[in-house]
């Protein structure tokens, strides 16, 4: 195997320099991962980031599995004693898998086939005979092969085992194969069809009851959904082209004569056909587009569930976070600055109860004694009733802003080993509610404790290959987790496993070390930790945070390995590295071109002097107060023209979802995004992004609500209520408005 030969194909293919390339994959086969090489490694790589980073990743995997594979199959030709010079040549300049596999389909044990059975009888020089199509006495070389000890009776049984082996021969021919795949590329068609007596059983798949199009054409997510219909004995799929024109372009690549061998083939070519290669190049396009609609929608997955990740943080602030319920009531919790659960109580303000009074009192209660400057309402069931029951109180402080938060995966947090764990003596509605406050402090730290699946950011999950999905899912939170930077002394062992070269072992290690120890008093003090090597804090301590750390830099995203670097410069203009990070032009003195070495360049000196600027900066947007239309709460509220704020929910390739407010999304279709014609919601949507809409169909029946983003492609930019105030927390304004509230009472 040629290794240089490899980064060459991988650069002329991404089209980069080959440098960079083997720099990177040499990183990689390190164990460097991929957050720390495109931080801390720029000078090595050129400055590729994440992405270019992933791309050889994946490249450089793909292309060795295929020299395994090339090797494999050279090894078990030659084993047969079938390997000429000629073939293997083809075989070590195939490309592609398929090309390989079809070069060693003829010489792949198999089982027995009707090939086989007539080679057993001998009749493999009759077939090549008819094959070379050089003589057309067919009948007359047939009758040598008659056998009765080989239960060859007659010239016909002859000739029908010769074309069995015509037609294997044929179908596993590697430029007969290869044209077959682009025609059904080019030409091929899905079709797909209703059971008989499905249709009423199957009514969510109706669209697709008599529905055809061009193969390669068809959406991801109509790929899916049709096969989602056959998986669930609904719909039968077909792929299909035009069977005489296959036929005939085989028969060009093989008949080169006329007469009767030609004869022999074309029976042997509509039999094979039909038999083995059009099933076969069949069930290669399943694959192939299973595959591509499989990478398509983990790819919208994905940005949907960054989007998700990398929204704006309330940040820490003391939140009191509301789980609405009806009959069993809105769960209650009030948690601190770092998302410690105070206190918890049950409130009963909606119906059957209507305990209005009693749930006021609790809630201002609870915001006085612990300081509340938030309040988190999740977005399920009773949201904006409960939301309403909120806003009501008019005597809460005008300085505490009210949120609805999404709950998507909070159930799943609630039952979840994690939330047992965190939780022991708290049942799952307590759980539920401390997860909807939290989220809304940073929603980061909070959804990593759930599975990526469970969030509902994206289209036919279920259905895509979980294996390709997890780790896409896995790779997205680690790189937003490594983004985002991590406290070492308040993230959980969740959050800690996500950071660079950590994972699961070494992050419970960290908690078990702090919770002995107590807090890090610096980066250096992390190599303490059970099992923390030098490789592995190399890897990590970049992207960890000590935030009252010994270190001025351990704050900050400069790596400890960098850290001579700043001390050498706040030496060199007499200053201190505090001078460095609080004066501007202090700053502004450094000569940068003073500290470039071998193995440092500017582009790390850049991003020194970035972080000095700013030590441990969040990249997340700054966080927006967002309220729905305050006379629209359920469906029937909706009328035609409506124009509403709204918050996308969820982005396919069709459109986007957006909740405006009553318990059910509204549909975007991609054609109502914007005024022109976009072939991808994402280059205008994003989830979490809010927006105006108009409302343009309700049908309540059906809980579908269709929704227009044409003429309103403007990003909500501030939406909050005209209640919602800046000023800081002021808990006299709580102690009057109790007073308020119970003069009120008495009253």
């Amino acid at each position: 195997m040629n290794e240089a030969r490899l980064h060459f194909k991988i650069a002329d293919l991404l089209n980069l320099n080959s440098k960079d390339v083997t720099a990177t994959v040499n990183l990689l086969d390190e164990g460097a991962t991929v957050p720390f090489i495109a931080r801390y490694r720029k000078e090595v790589t050129g400055s590729l980031d994440e992405v270019q980073i992933m791309q050889i990743r994946n490249e450089i995997e793909r292309l060795r599995q295929l020299e395994q594979r090339r090797e494999s199959i050279l090894k078990s030709i030659e084993g047969q004693n079938k390997l000429t010079d000629e073939l293997r040549e083809q075989i070590l300049a195939a490309e592609t898998l398929s090309k390989l596999e079809d070069l060693y389909l003829p010489y792949k044990p198999k089982r027995r086939t009707k090939a086989t059975i007539a080679r057993e009888k001998g009749l493999e020089p009759l077939a090549q005979f008819i094959l070379e199509q050089k003589n057309n006495l067919v009948f007359e070389e047939a009758e040598k092969f008659i056998s009765e000890e080989k239960e060859v009776k007659s010239v016909l049984e002859a000739l029908q085992g010769a074309r069995d082996i015509v037609a294997e021969i044929v179908s596993e021919d590697a430029l007969v194969r290869e044209s077959m795949r682009e025609l059904f590329k080019k030409s091929g068609i899905i079709k797909s069809r209703v059971i008989k007596g499905k249709e009423e059983e199957g009514e969510k798949f109706e669209d697709y009851f008599e529905w055809e199009e061009k193969l390669m054409d068809c959406p991801s997510h109509r790929m899916l959904a049709m096969r989602r219909g056959e998986k669930e004995d609904v719909l039968i799929l077909d792929i299909i082209v035009d069977d005489e024109q296959a036929r005939e372009l085989i028969e060009r690549k093989i008949i080169t004569s006329r007469g009767e061998c030609a004869n022999q083939i074309k029976e042997a070519i509509e039999d094979g056909y039909k038999r083995l290669l059009q099933p076969s190049i069949e069930a290669e396009m399943r694959l192939l587009t299973k595959q591509q609609a499989d990478e398509k929608a983990i790819v919208v997955f994905a940005d949907n569930l960054r989007e998700l990740l990398l929204a704006s943080p309330l940040g820490q602030k003391n939140i009191l976070a509301l789980d609405p319920g009806f009959r069993t009531g809105c769960k209650v919790a009030a948690l601190d600055k770092q998302g410690k659960l105070l206190e918890d109580t049950v409130i009963y303000p909606h119906e059957p109860q209507r305990r209005v009074s009693e749930a006021e009192m609790i809630v201002l209660a609870f915001c006085q004694k612990h300081n509340i400057e938030a309040i988190a309402i999740g977005n399920g069931t009773a949201s904006r009733e409960t939301e309403q029951f909120v806003r009501n109180i008019d005597v809460l402080p005008k300085s505490i802003s009210i949120i609805v938060v999404s709950e998507a995966g909070a159930s799943v947090y609630s039952a979840s080993e994690v939330a047992r764990e965190e939780f022991p003596d708290k049942d799952v509605t307590v759980r539920g509610a401390v997860s909807i406050g939290r989220r809304l402090a940073d929603p980061l730290a909070e959804l990593v404790k759930i599975d990526p699946k469970s969030i509902g950011v994206g289209q036919y999950q279920h259905d895509v290959d979980q294996t390709n999905l997890k780790n896409k899912l896995d790779e997205v939170v680690g790189s937003c987790v490594n983004a985002v930077g991590v406290e070492v002394n308040t993230a959980s062992k969740q959050l800690l496993s996500y950071v660079s070269g950590i994972g699961n072992v070494l992050a419970q290690n960290i908690v078990e070390y702090r919770n002995e120890n107590g807090e890090f008093k610096s980066r250096k003090e992390i190599m303490k930790v059970a099992r923390m090597g030098e490789k592995v804090f190399e890897q990590c301590a970049g992207f960890l945070r000590v935030r009252n750390g010994a270190h001025p830099l351990d704050k900050s995203a400069v790596h400890p390995e960098s850290y001579h670097i700043v001390e050498k410069m706040a030496s060199d203009l007499n200053c201190s590295i505090d001078d460095l990070m609080e004066q501007k032009e202090v700053r502004k003195k450094i000569q940068l071109t003073n500290y470039v070495t071998e193995t440092v360049g500017l582009p790390t000196l850049k991003d020194i002097v970035n972080e000095l600027e700013k030590p441990g900066r969040d990249p997340r947007k700054s966080f927006e107060v967002f309220s729905f239309d305050e006379n629209v709460h359920e469906i029937n509220d909706l009328r035609e023209g409506m124009r509403l704020p709204g918050i996308v929910t969820n982005v396919t390739n069709f459109g986007a979802f957006v909740d405006i407010g009553v318990h059910q999304d509204g549909l975007v279709h991609i054609s109502q995004l914007a005024d022109t014609f976009i072939d991808d919601p994402n280059k205008i949507v994003k989830v979490g992004q809010k927006v105006w809409v108009n409302v343009t169909e309700v049908d309540a029946k059906r809980k579908r609500i269709a929704l227009s983003m044409k003429g309103e492609t403007q990003h909500i930019k501030s939406s909050k209520p005209k209640a919602v105030k800046e000023e800081s927390y002021n808990p006299n304004d709580m102690d009057s408005a109790l007073a308020a509230l119970k003069n009120k009472f008495k009253k």
